[in-house]
């Protein structure tokens, strides 16, 4: 990849050839996860509250505001940790970097620090298959834009029965 000799190549984000499956994949992943996360605050008192703890804290959002918001954060975010931490330390050191730096105060948080653990999993198995960031990086965004989207439109859900 591009970082070792200190120049970051296009071939870093895409892969000219297989562009149309890293995208796939990058959208079912990010759709995949979010799922994780319906299935999650359906049943965790934890993480609804999180939501609405997040939801005061963002305020309002409008729909371009929400999609600016999430490409960039998910891009830099690829960017710095399957593309500099992971490329240079491995899959590894960059899953537990990108989980400790998604904790936050109280138990609510303890929710999105092990989804954020699974996602980092997922993203960095993106990057060690797919050897460029469109994946990890359109997954991101997915997670970020539907979430976001969530948390402005504020409907809470009712907590799922037992099975």
């Amino acid at each position: 990849m591009g970082w070792r000799e200190g120049a970051i190549r296009a071939t870093l984000f895409v892969d000219p050839q297989s562009w149309w499956l890293d995208a796939g994949v990058g959208f079912a992943v990010g759709g995949l996860l979010v799922g994780l996360w319906r299935v999650s605050r359906g049943r965790l008192a934890s993480a609804r509250e999180l939501e609405r703890q997040l939801a005061e804290l963002l305020g309002p959002l409008g729909r371009h505001e929400i999609v600016a918001l999430a490409l960039l954060s998910g891009f830099a975010e690829e960017l710095f940790f399957r593309g500099a931490v992971q490329g240079a330390w491995g899959w590894f050191p960059a899953t537990v970097l990108f989980t400790l730096l998604h904790t936050g105060p109280g138990s609510a948080f303890r929710a999105w620090t092990v989804f954020a653990g699974v996602a980092g999993l997922a993203l960095a198995g993106l990057m060690l298959w797919r050897g460029n960031l469109l994946a990890p990086i359109l997954a991101h965004v997915v997670v970020n834009v539907v979430n976001l989207d969530q948390l402005v439109r504020g409907s809470d859900p009712e907590p799922s029965e037992a099975a």
